[in-house]
């Protein structure tokens, strides 16, 4: 039984919180209090004002809906508590909202439920009133939270509510909502926390609650049920004992209940999950027939979205694999975005993010399939693998006809291993380089068979320079592909080297070694840019100016955000679009980066965004707490600034050498276009210094500054080495190369990948050889002032 607490919160309240409450239940009341001053209320401060902004009809005063939102906005990252009398609020409030308008979100009434501070009132007639409303709305989407709710009131609106939901769902929802009836509340609240059916309406589930639920056995049990009936029903579509109907083999509700359940034992790392998602995931994504349909689309994109949310590496694989054979035009597109947040999810779990199969290659990464006739395929894996046929011992350009006509099935079989080694590969490379950010740590036994001996992985690992404890404190740094491995106990720790850990000197020794040597890092290591707190930052305290005041091409920074593993809102003309902070996770989740931007001119894909403050919180006791730069660890400062070097290096208009807006925007672009170098700029003059005396253009080009100079006969040309935007001696006119035509003639060798460099060369290439340029705007450019 619920019980009742008749406390006044506004006696419980501070000033800030006073006047907040005030300004939410007076509507003669307009307050303007910061955003930045949200984070002083305490929990039960918190508590008290959310169930007042959940009373905020929709009729109020547009302040007092702003008001409203920002408070609830201030909760995503906190945990508040309610005094009886806020829980009481909270849940008389969603109750009047869900006879208004016919749909509420439940979750906070569950958790002033679960985080009361005292006895619980008695709200068996608001929470009544709540179920029956949603219920007579046909809003039934949140089954969790139902349930939860219905079985506090009592027996007999449980089973009306479990009725209900069962109803038209299908029967693996049927089976997940008697499983879900049969749990103690407190079970059924982990469930709802964790199972956020709305995300953009809830704070994201914290890692506990997930945890929680997880463990959950009767959970565990249904959801490999869950999947396995789904995986026979694409396979009973598949053989035609189920009539097929374009995206049509799951009800809306299956969906969701399969993602749930899919992330349930992506959680658990089930051992089970790998061979079963190889059967599901093919089964959903192509038509029995020759259609170029799918059988569920939703359900494909809902499990890789689980994979974002716990991925495994064979999770990965698998996706990778499946876009690779999708009919549907769209489909792969969309599966290229989301697997690029899934691989940067990945690299974060860096418990199982390592893990490799073999696949049958041999110790030297190869594996050989004997064919009658002489024949012989050979699959080898270097730095991508790579597929060839032979016939006696020599080589073949392509599949021989027998071969193509007598084992047809070989070849596919083949061609899929190689699309699935390379998936592996390129998963691989995401995981260790999202291992730098969480100072990732290996057993030197593990690391020397697991991944330095792997037949697949050993090829990538040698390229990289790897740090191995030889005793306490004492670090070796080591490049496997050229250098002999320490003699150390196999439970010595071994790390990846990150130069932020290293003496300059000893950075430039790595440096001069990849290149003299011509050894490619599958990602930027030793030429990596680290960025160190400057004196600005110390003085600004919490947050860092030193990417804010750029323009930059909104959609594209957008993209971007999602290419690294931000998540963003998107800005736009709507309510609560102007701006945003795109935020990432570091440290093994304990840190979290805020990039802050706003939008400056709206112009659909082609809008501008102003860029702003950076800011990091550390978890505490599951919440966020914003902290002083000096505090945030230097591996982490320096790898969440870099991320926010990229956004702004790659976005920015002053690299857009075709821009001709005018205005403050065209201001800055003049002024952004040669500005002082970036971090990342000066890691491209490094490897310039080192390249430029192996080039055939050696003897024309030299070192300025921010700037690559290039003689060639008509003009001397300044190429900056941030923007790759180029001036012309002897007035520093502009020239505009959208597009370089020339070329590196394929020589050059870059010890990292980096289009910005590339592109600079490009033109230097270009330029070097100008009277044999034959674009005449290029030409008509170069003449002007001679």
């Amino acid at each position: 039984m619920l019980h009742d607490d008749l406390a006044d919160p506004r006696t419980a309240t501070a000033p800030l919180a006073d006047r907040l409450l005030r300004a939410l239940t007076d509507p003669d009341v307009r307050i303007e209090v910061p955003y930045d001053e949200l984070p002083r209320l305490s929990d039960e401060e918190l508590g008290i004002l959310l169930a007042e902004a959940h009373a905020v009809p929709s009729s109020a005063p547009l302040e007092t809906r702003r008001l409203a939102l920002d408070i609830r906005g201030a909760s995503r990252d906190r945990r508040p508590r309610y005094t009886p009398d806020a829980c009481r609020r909270m849940i008389e409030a969603l109750a009047a909202r869900s006879e208004d308008e016919g749909w509420v979100n439940l979750t906070p009434g569950l958790q002033a439920l679960e985080h009361c501070t005292g006895p619980l009132p008695d709200v068996t007639g608001p929470l009544r009133t709540l179920v029956q409303a949603l219920l007579a709305k046909d809003s039934v989407h949140q089954l969790y939270a139902l349930i939860a709710i219905a079985g506090l009131v009592d027996e007999g609106l449980l089973r009306e509510v479990v009725e209900r939901l069962s109803r038209d769902m299908g029967p693996i929802v049927a089976d997940e909502i008697a499983v879900v009836a049969g749990l103690p509340t407190a079970e059924q609240t982990r469930l709802s926390e964790a199972f956020r059916e709305h995300r953009h309406l809830s704070a994201p589930s914290d890692a506990d609650a997930w945890h929680r639920s997880a463990e959950n056995p009767a959970y565990a049990a249904f959801a490999r049920r869950a999947l396995e009936a789904a995986a026979d029903r694409a396979a009973a579509i598949r053989a035609g004992e189920i009539p097929y109907r374009a995206d049509k083999a799951f009800t809306d509700r299956e969906i969701t209940t399969l993602g749930q359940a899919a992330r349930v034992a992506l959680h658990r790392d089930e051992p089970w999950l790998p061979d079963l998602f190889d059967r599901l995931l093919p089964g959903i994504s192509l038509a029995p027939t020759t259609a170029r349909t799918l059988p569920s689309q939703g359900l494909l994109y809902e499990l890789v979205r689980a994979a974002q949310d716990f991925p495994t590496p064979e999770a990965v694989t698998a996706i990778r694999a499946v876009r690779g054979t999708v009919r549907h035009a769209g489909v792969p597109k969309q599966l290229d975005k989301m697997l690029k947040k899934l691989d940067a999810a990945l690299a974060e779990r860096t418990d199982v993010a390592l893990r490799l199969p073999t696949w049958g290659f041999d110790t030297d990464g190869v594996l050989r399939r004997e064919v009658d006739g002489g024949y012989a395929a050979v699959v080898t894996v270097a730095e991508t693998a790579t597929l060839v046929w032979e016939k006696d011992g020599r080589p073949l350009r392509s599949v021989p006809a027998p071969v193509r006509r007598d084992h047809a099935g070989l070849v596919k079989e083949l061609r899929d291993l190689v699309k699935r080694v390379n998936a592996q590969l390129l998963t691989l490379v995401r995981a260790l380089e999202g291992g730098l950010t969480v100072d990732a740590v290996h057993p030197y036994g593990w690391w020397r068979t697991g991944l330095a001996g792997h037949p697949l992985a050993r090829t990538l690992v040698g390229r990289l320079i790897w740090e191995v404890e030889i005793a306490p404190g004492t670090w070796r740094a080591v490049l496997p592909e050229t250098d002999e491995l320490p003699a150390a106990p196999d439970e010595a720790a071994v790390r990846l080297w990150h130069p932020i850990r290293s003496r300059p000197d000893d950075v430039r020794a790595w440096r001069d070694l990849l290149v003299e040597g011509r050894i490619r890092q599958p990602f930027k290591q030793a030429f990596r840019e680290i960025y160190l707190l400057t004196p600005a930052e110390e003085e600004t305290r919490v947050y860092s100016n030193r990417f804010a005041a750029h323009l930059v091409h909104y959609r594209r920074m957008f993209a971007l955000f999602r290419a690294r593993g931000w998540a963003s809102d998107l800005l736009g003309p709507w309510d609560g679009g102007e701006q945003d902070a795109a935020e990432r996770t570091l440290g093994a989740g304990q840190w979290r980066i805020r990039f802050f931007h706003a939008l400056a001119d709206w112009e659909g894909e082609a809008s501008l965004a102003a860029t702003d403050q950076v800011r990091f919180a550390r978890r505490v006791d599951g919440d966020w707490r914003e902290v002083p730069l000096t505090e945030v660890p230097p591996l982490v400062f320096s790898e969440a600034m870099r991320d926010v070097d990229l956004f702004v290096g790659v976005t920015s208009i002053a690299a857009d050498p075709d821009w001709t807006d005018g205005g403050p925007a065209r201001a800055y672009w003049e002024r952004a276009g040669f500005a002082e170098l970036p971090e990342s700029a000066e890691a491209r003059r490094d490897v310039l210094e080192r390249i430029l005396p192996r080039l055939k253009i050696a003897d024309r080009c030299t070192l300025d500054g921010r700037f690559l100079v290039v003689r060639g006969a008509l003009r001397t040309y300044r190429i900056h080495l941030g923007s790759a935007n180029i001036l012309m001696e002897p007035d520093d006119s502009y020239l505009c190369i959208v597009a370089a035509r020339g070329k590196s003639d394929g020589t050059v060798f870059l010890p990292f990948e980096d289009e910005r460099l590339s592109l600079i060369l490009s033109k230097a290439f270009l330029l070097a050889d100008d009277t044999k340029i034959t674009d005449e705007s290029i030409l008509g450019q170069i003449a002007r002032g001679f």
